[in-house]
């Protein structure tokens, strides 16, 4: 895996929580810790799914346009092409007249694939909006960072 699919999932869930801003991709890449021709990359295919819209000029930049509920991980995932689990490296060779040799490539291809599936299928269960809740709602991180501040005030 490429850390594509960590840029798109970040600006997905920065721009719905900016609800109906628009964002520029030099204040999106602040915010990921990336470069903007990264943010940009990575939008393009966002753009052209219809989970973003642009506008371009000086107040340019994207703008959350699905719906947060019904985007999963998966389907970001299958829309910037994302393999999670797979190797480019192979030991053995299917030349060789060992069985072993011969055959281990093809067997942990298979295994990768099928990891590779479940995690798409983990994926399809967890929405951007899971991941706006997992930061905003209850017992989230905006919660917990909240309690350590006032805890700090009066500490």
């Amino acid at each position: 895996m490429n850390s594509d699919f960590i840029v798109a999932v970040h600006a997905l869930v920065f721009l719905n929580h900016k609800a109906n801003e628009t964002v520029s991709s030099e204040a999106l890449a602040e915010n990921i810790c990336t470069n903007a021709a990264r943010v940009r990359k990575v939008m393009a295919p966002l753009k052209r799914a219809g989970f973003v819209t642009t506008r371009e000029g000086n107040v340019g930049g994207y703008r959350f346009a699905g719906d947060a509920a019904a985007i999963n991980l998966r389907t970001v995932a299958d829309i910037l092409d994302i393999r999670f689990v797979q190797s480019n490296w192979h030991s053995g060779n299917i030349d060789m007249e060992c069985l072993i040799a011969s055959g281990m490539a093809a067997i942990m291809d298979d295994i990768f694939l099928d990891l590779d599936a479940r995690c798409r299928e983990r994926l399809e269960q967890i929405a951007i909006a899971d991941i706006d809740h997992r930061i905003f709602g209850p017992g989230g991180v905006a919660e917990l960072e909240e309690q350590l501040a006032l805890a700090g005030a009066t500490g």
